[in-house]
């Protein structure tokens, strides 16, 4: 056999070998394999922020409502803390006997609107810690929280009734959107809306 024939039968069996798909060409053993090895793209990693578009009114009013939670919960807490220091502060300060001189009321009296303003004011203290603490946890949707807040509010404003018409038979409808949950609850609270108009009128009829 001469040295060419030698040479041309390698080339020859490898084309037919690949013809018969036997051998993958090269190009697609790339591809292959740049498919199987490339890392997927979620797009939810760890250093990537959520976007104000990515945040749907469904979410939006679902956060609004677990921050109405918290406030609730730290607003509970901070109450009943308060409470106790406050009360026990009284006592050690003696604020009873004082009060009660100054006022001319019982010592006991004083010393509970000495824990009734105390629990006030720890109560009136949670919805700051819970606005600090939903801050911290939901960082990520902070930008998107606040542009939904203000298109929410504009809506609730165009779309709440006045409540200067209203009567014990015909109350206010929820007049700041504190119930709205959703977008379901946010079309339960028009039909309250005008539901309410509509009575209005017939009482002024």
């Amino acid at each position: 056999m001469t040295p060419q024939l030698l040479t041309r039968a390698p080339r020859t069996l490898f084309a037919n070998l690949q013809s018969t798909g036997s051998i993958a060409p090269l190009g697609a053993l790339s591809v292959r394999h740049a498919s199987t090895t490339a890392p997927p793209s979620t797009g939810t990693g760890p250093t990537q922020t959520p976007q104000a578009t990515d945040l749907t009114w469904n979410t939006f009013l679902a956060l609004r409502r677990t921050r109405r939670r918290i406030n609730l919960a730290c607003s509970a807490v901070s109450g009943a803390a308060a409470l106790v220091v406050g009360t026990g502060a009284a006592l050690s300060a003696d604020v009873d006997s004082v009060g009660a001189q100054a006022l001319g009321l019982d010592p006991m009296i004083v010393l509970g609107l000495s824990g009734v303003v105390s629990a006030a004011g720890g109560w009136l203290a949670g919805p700051v810690v819970g606005n600090a603490v939903f801050r911290v946890v939901w960082r990520g949707w902070r930008g998107g929280i606040e542009k939904k807040e203000k298109e929410f509010y504009a809506r609730i404003k165009k779309h709440r009734v006045d409540p200067s018409s209203s009567s014990i038979s015909n109350p206010v409808p929820d007049y700041y959107g504190e119930k709205i949950g959703s977008v379901a609850d946010y079309r339960r609270w028009l039909k309250d809306q005008r539901a309410f108009n509509l009575k209005r009128g017939k009482a002024l009829v």
